[in-house]
């Protein structure tokens, strides 16, 4: 019997996963499909009792869900309730368990580098979500500090109380000044979606050195304006797709208890580019 796994959001329709997904089963030889399932905010509860009803074997959770979808587990792991948002479903006659993907996906491209994060000054760009998962990703890599500059101070603040309490100093810097001062922090990390179809750059890249690794988690275009201006300053950069890659395949694996064809999703990932 086909087992059916899906990606829940809105919007969904330039989403990578389905194609992702369905390499990696046919790669396998295993009989599963993924579709995209838009629920649009405000119906995750009628959606989620949909996908129950047609005995889902699981599903993926992005914009604008992630968080609210904690409500409806029966139950979750540690990332989850560390970063207080689920990215992957596993439904086992209707019992909901959710993984957070998103904190080891962040962390697997600075791994695969070799890149060594203890002690380490971080400059993360954005209060969201995805700036919630990485610093919960460099909490777990031991960084001493994350500095946070974000448009709104409010959000930042959030933040800087959930770095502090994973033990990591962590103060606010005015986007402004930012640009100024990256000479002084090993990462720069833009958690925000500036930068996505190619429009802007979150903030001044003329502080960045060769000693800077930046790492975009946009990933269309693949070489965002800050990724561009950061190589032409002889930085190290981590790519969007990287991790979008990372956390696709650690859901695949949890879905389906077997190793990632990395290759292969990696191939049908830039191709989509």
């Amino acid at each position: 019997m086909t087992k059916t796994y899906a990606l829940i959001g809105d919007p969904i329709d330039h989403s990578f996963s389905p194609a992702l997904h369905n390499t990696a089963f046919l790669f396998l030889g295993l009989d599963c499909t993924y579709i995209a399932y838009r629920i649009p905010k405000g119906e995750l509860e009628y959606g989620v009792e949909s996908l129950k009803k047609i005995n889902i074997s699981g599903f993926n959770v992005t914009i604008p869900h992630k968080v609210d979808m904690m409500k409806f587990l029966d139950d979750s792991d540690t990332e989850c309730k560390l970063v207080g948002a689920t990215n992957t479903i596993v439904n086992e006659n209707g019992h909901l368990k959710g993984y957070n993907t998103d904190v080891d996906g962040f962390l697997d491209p600075i791994k695969k580098r070799n890149i060594n994060t203890k002690d380490s000054d971080v400059l993360l760009i954005g209060a969201g979500g995805a700036a919630r998962a990485t610093i919960a990703g460099f909490a777990k890599e031991k960084v001493r500090r994350i500095t946070i500059t974000n448009r709104t101070r409010e959000r930042a603040e959030e933040l800087i109380r959930f770095a502090q309490g994973l033990g990591l100093e962590s103060n606010y810097l005015e986007p402004q000044s930012a640009g100024e001062v990256t000479d002084r922090y090993k990462f720069v990390v833009n958690a925000t979606s500036v930068g996505l179809k190619g429009i802007g750059c979150p903030i001044s890249t003329r502080n960045i050195t060769k000693e800077t690794i930046v790492y975009d988690i946009v990933y269309v275009p693949v070489e965002t304006p800050l990724i561009e201006q950061s190589k032409n300053q002889g930085a190290t950069i981590i790519y969007g797709w990287e991790m979008l890659l990372a956390q696709a395949m650690k859901s695949f694996e949890i879905w389906t208890g077997k190793p990632a064809p990395y290759e292969a999703m990696k191939l049908t990932l830039l191709g989509r580019f």
